[in-house]
């Protein structure tokens, strides 16, 4: 049976900060869910729905396989192929639910830990607004346990802003402490940083009143992300920043 503690919504806020060239910075707040995937769709959450409209629901066909089919199978099969077969406790999906049947999510994490319980590898599955998808594994060589203040670093080559080409490396930095969960991602050419992202909430277990409370005061989440990214591509084109025109999505899925 799912426990309560299973499903979890984050309030919180995203923050975007140009640190090279032209300078600019924004944030803002929204919900995020956590879904522990061995328990998904083993009973009724409240006020989410699975795989079917609702004001609020998850779609298995927007992660993973992005057939219909459970996520779990999936990233199993993919930590095994990367030989990670040895990560084989809880999965945990942190990402935009859908709003009214429409979602639009910059970032999932695929939050994957060993049996004993300890975080050993990360897969960032990043969707861009073209319509393509990119996934990020990263993980310590060693295959140590991934701890809180740890970067963990990979190469770029998917296209994701006009306004950044598609080469430099991605760091990341994954928290939990408590019910306070946080990921920086900052993003360099060369030795200089040109941007810094961080995504933090708290979690709360999922019920009928906080899911009620995160739609009154976040009933066009979806839209307005996509809003916010089109404002402020159009802030950073009157400043005259240098144009990237999409090449070609990367022949692999996924990157180490």
């Amino acid at each position: 049976m799912m426990a309560a503690s299973d499903v979890s919504l984050c309030r919180g806020a995203v923050m975007h900060e140009r640190t090279a060239r032209v300078r600019r910075r924004f944030a803002y707040q929204l919900f995020f869910m956590r879904f522990r995937l061995d328990t998904l769709g083993s009973s009724k959450i409240p006020m989410l729905a699975l795989n079917r409209w609702a004001p609020l629901s998850l779609h298995f066909r927007d992660h993973g396989a992005r057939d219909g089919s459970h996520p779990l199978p999936w990233i199993r099969a993919l930590l095994a192929q990367e030989g990670l077969a040895g990560v084989d406790g809880d999965v945990v999906l942190q990402t935009m639910p859908r709003l009214f049947g429409y979602v639009f999510n910059p970032v999932s994490f695929w939050f994957c830990h060993d049996a004993g319980g300890a975080l050993r590898a990360v897969l960032c599955e990043v969707s861009n607004t073209f319509g393509e998808r990119h996934a990020y594994l990263v993980s310590h060589d060693d295959r140590r346990p991934i701890l809180n203040g740890e970067w963990l670093e990979t190469r770029k080559v998917f296209h994701v802003s006009p306004f950044f080409p598609v080469s430099g490396r991605y760091r990341f930095r994954f928290d939990q402490r408590g019910s306070q969960h946080a990921v920086a991602i900052d993003y360099f050419e060369g030795a200089e940083r040109q941007l810094r992202t961080r995504v933090s909430g708290r979690a709360v277990p999922m019920s009928r009143a906080v899911a009620w409370r995160a739609l009154a005061a976040f009933p066009l989440m979806t839209l307005g992300v996509i809003a916010r990214i089109h404002i402020q591509a159009f802030h950073l084109w009157r400043a005259n920043v240098p144009f990237f025109r999409k090449p070609a999505p990367p022949v692999q899925e996924l990157t180490r």
